[in-house]
C-alpha cells in the first residue's frame, strides 16, 4: 500500500499552504491526509479502478485532491506541489523538527532571513539575527537554539512505525520466494526501539545471488545502494534497508548477533568465554582444546548496535561447532532460555535468565479493550457506533468512548464542553444498547500546567472512565510534582501519553519516573502507554520503572478512526520493553476485571 507516502506528499502541501498564510486549506489537507493514511484499502487500487472518482470516495478527500493523488499515484510528481517547493525552498521536514518551529514561522523565517536549512536555522540564532524578526523574540530565539541539536538527531533515525511495515514487508516479499528457507528481521527494529537507523533483514539461503536479486526486485525499493552475492541494499521510502545472506545451519546464530544489542552481546560474549566457548554470528564453539591465539574473546567479536561485521575467515569458525541455526542453540549452549528481543538491552535480563526470572510478558492477542479513543464528537473520524462495532470486529471484549474534553492545548475547537460530554452519554448508550461488547463512556480531561484537572469534578465523577492527559505546557522542564497531582486526583483513572513527547518531533515533559510510578501505584492510577507510533510514551525505560513501583498499565491506540486500532502492537511491544507482564496491564483484564479496576 502507498497509503502513507501519498498521506505525506497531502501533508507537505498542507505545511507549504501554512507557510504562505493560507487560510483553512492546511486543515483540509491535513485531514485528507490523515483519511487517506487510515483508509483500508490501497489508494493505488482505488486510483486504478476508478480514477479521481474513486480516490474521492475516502472520506474529506474532495475532486481537488484526488487529482492530486492521481497526478502523483501517475507521473510521482504533482505539479502544483512543486511551484509550492520552489516559492519555498526550505527543508520543511527538518526545520519543523525544531520544537515551536511550524510551518508560519518557516515561511516567516524564510521571507525575512531566507532561512531553509537546519544550519541556517542554528546560525541565524546564534548569531542573534532571529530575535529581531517582527513577532520573535529573545526567549524564541534561545529556544531555537537549545533544539536545534534534538532536531537534527532526530533526523537520522526513522520512527519504528514509518520503518516497521517497511521491514513487515520486505519480510513477506523474501519469504515468498523458493530459494528462501527462513527470513526475519535484526537489528534495534527487531527490539521495537522507538526509533531505528536502518532496517536490518536476515535471510537463511544457500542461494544468496537469487536471494539478493529478489530483493533489489522488491516493488517498494526506490533504488539499490549495492548488491553483492550475500548482501545488499537498498532505499525504501526514505529508510535504508540492509540484507544479509547466511546459511540456514547459522541463521540462529547471525539473528542472534545482528538483533544486538551490543551492551547485550558482549555480556553473552564473556558468559561464553568463562565457560570455554566462543560465540559469534557463526554458531557457537568449543574452543577449551584450542590455544589462547585460535580463541578470540568478547572484545574481538563485539560490534556496534547489532553486532557489526563480516570476520568470515576460518579463525572464526574455528573450535567445536555446538550449533546455531537456531536462536536456542546460542541461548541453550549458555544454560540460559532464549531472552525475548525487546529486553535484550544489557540492563540485566541475563542474569534474570540465569537465575529463571524472566518475566512472563504481555503478547500481542492479550489486550482485551482499548481505554483511549476518540470519535467524530471531538477530532475522530467516525461514530461512536462504528468505532464500537470495529471494536467487536477485533475480538475485543469492550470499548471505551473518551473524547476530548475543552481545555488547554486542545487543538481548535475540537473539545467537548462538559454539556456536550453529558449529551454524548445517549449516543454511547445507544451503541452499546446494540453492541454485543461492553461499552464505557469516558473522557480525555486536561492537565494543565499547575496539575490541575480542568474538566469539572462533579462530571468526572458521573463518567465510567476518565483519562487526564497533559497537552500543554510540555516545555516546562521537571513537571513531575504536575502528573503526581494529576494521578492523585481521586477520579482519574489513567495518566494519558504522560510526557506529551512527539517523536522526532518533541522531546516532552521531564519526567522523574520513579517518583511518578510510586504516586500512581500508591492511588491506584495507571499510566499509559500510548500506542500510537508517534507517541510510544511511556518509553520502555518509564515503564519498567513503573512495573517495579507495582503501578498499573494500560496499553491504548488513541485511536482517531477504526485503522488505528492496529496500533495497539506498538504499545505492546513497548509495554514488554518495559519488562511488563499481562498481569500489569489492566486493560489486558476482561470486562469484569476492568470495572473493578475503575470502581477500586
Amino acid at each position: 500500500m502507498r497509503n502513507a507516502e501519498v498521506a505525506a506528499r497531502i501533508e507537505e502541501f498542507a505545511d507549504l499552504l501554512e507557510a504562505q498564510g493560507v487560510e483553512y486549506k492546511p486543515v483540509a489537507y491535513r485531514r485528507a491526509a490523515d483519511n487517506v493514511r487510515d483508509h483500508p484499502r490501497a489508494v493505488e487500487d482505488l486510483a486504478s479502478e476508478g480514477g479521481a472518482d474513486a480516490v474521492a470516495e475516502i472520506d474529506r478527500v474532495g475532486d481537488a485532491i484526488a487529482a492530486k493523488v492521481v497526478e502523483y499515484l501517475d507521473s510521482g510528481t504533482i505539479e502544483e506541489l512543486e511551484e509550492l517547493r520552489a516559492e519555498l525552498p526550505v527543508d520543511m521536514a527538518a526545520l519543523t523538527r525544531v520544537e515551536g518551529v511550524g510551518p508560519k514561522t518557516v515561511g516567516k523565517l524564510y521571507e525575512e532571513l531566507e532561512i531553509t536549512t537546519l544550519d541556517e536555522l542554528e546560525a541565524a540564532a546564534e548569531a542573534g539575527e532571529i530575535r529581531a524578526v517582527e513577532g520573535f523574540g529573545a526567549k524564541t530565539e534561545e529556544n531555537i537554539r537549545e533544539n536545534v541539536a534534538f532536531a537534527r538527531e532526530a533526523g537520522r533515525r526513522q520512527r519504528l512505525g514509518a520503518a516497521r511495515p517497511l521491514a513487515d514487508g520486505v519480510v513477506e516479499h523474501l519469504a515468498a520466494e523458493d530459494a528462501v528457507d527462513r527470513v526475519d528481521v535484526a537489528g534495534s527494529i527487531r527490539r521495537w526501539k522507538d526509533t531505528i537507523g536502518d532496517v536490518d533483514v536476515l535471510v537463511a539461503s544457500g542461494s544468496g545471488g537469487t536471494v539478493v536479486d529478489a530483493f533489489v526486485d522488491w516493488p517498494a525499493a526506490d533504488g539499490t545502494i549495492e548488491a553483492g552475492e550475500q548482501k545488499a541494499s537498498v532505499r525504501a521510502g526514505g529508510v535504508r534497508v540492509d540484507l544479509r545472506v547466511v546459511v540456514p545451519e547459522e541463521f540462529g546464530a547471525a539473528l542472534q548477533y545482528f538483533t544486538g544489542s551490543k551492551d547485550h552481546n558482549v555480556v553473552l560474549r564473556n558468559r561464553a568465554i568463562d565457560r570455554g566457548l566462543k560465540l559469534n554470528e557463526y554458531g557457537v564453539f568449543d574452543v577449551s582444546e584450542l590455544d589462547s591465539d585460535s580463541a578470540p574473546g568478547a572484545d574481538a567479536d563485539a560490534a556496534d548496535d547489532a553486532g557489526g561485521g563480516d570476520g568470515a575467515d576460518a579463525g572464526q569458525r574455528a573450535g567445536e561447532h555446538l550449533g546455531g541455526a537456531d536462536e536456542s542453540d546460542v541461548y541453550g549452549a549458555l544454560d540460559l532460555p532464549v531472552i525475548p528481543p525487546e529486553l535484550r538491552e544489557g540492563t540485566g535480563e541475563i542474569d534474570a535468565a540465569a537465575a529463571g526470572e524472566l518475566p512472563d510478558l504481555l503478547a500481542e492477542g492479550e489486550i482485551r479493550g482499548d481505554l483511549h479513543t476518540h470519535t467524530e464528537w471531538s477530532d475522530g473520524g467516525a461514530t461512536v457506533a462504528e468505532m464500537v462495532a470495529a471494536a467487536a470486529d477485533r475480538g475485543y471484549d469492550y470499548h471505551c468512548v473518551t473524547d476530548h474534553a475543552e481545555g488547554p492545548g486542545v487543538f481548535g475547537d475540537t473539545g467537548l464542553s462538559d454539556a456536550e460530554v453529558r449529551e454524548q452519554a445517549d449516543a454511547v448508550a445507544a451503541a452499546r444498547e446494540e453492541a454485543d461488547i461492553a461499552v464505557f463512556h469516558g473522557v480525555e480531561a486536561n492537565v494543565d500546567a499547575d496539575g490541575d484537572v480542568t474538566t469539572d469534578d462533579d462530571l468526572l465523577a458521573e463518567l465510567d472512565v476518565v483519562i487526564a492527559s497533559p497537552h500543554a505546557a510540555l516545555s516546562q522542564g521537571d513537571a513531575t510534582e504536575r502528573l503526581v497531582r494529576a494521578v492523585e486526583h481521586p477520579e482519574v483513572d489513567v495518566l494519558g501519553h504522560p510526557t506529551g513527547r512527539l517523536i522526532n518531533e518533541r522531546a516532552g515533559l521531564d519526567v522523574d519516573f520513579e517518583r511518578l510510578a510510586t504516586a500512581a501505584a500508591a492511588a491506584g492510577t495507571a499510566l499509559e502507554v500510548n500506542a500510537n507510533p508517534a507517541r510510544l510514551d511511556l518509553h520502555g525505560d518509564a515503564v519498567r520503572a513503573a512495573v517495579e513501583a507495582g503501578a498499573p498499565i494500560a496499553v491504548n491506540t488513541d485511536a482517531h478512526s477504526p485503522g488505528e486500532f492496529d496500533n495497539v502492537r506498538y504499545g505492546v511491544h513497548t509495554a514488554r520493553r518495559g519488562w511488563a507482564e499481562t498481569a500489569d496491564v489492566v486493560n489486558a483484564r476482561d470486562a469484569d476485571g476492568l470495572r473493578t479496576f475503575l470502581d477500586g
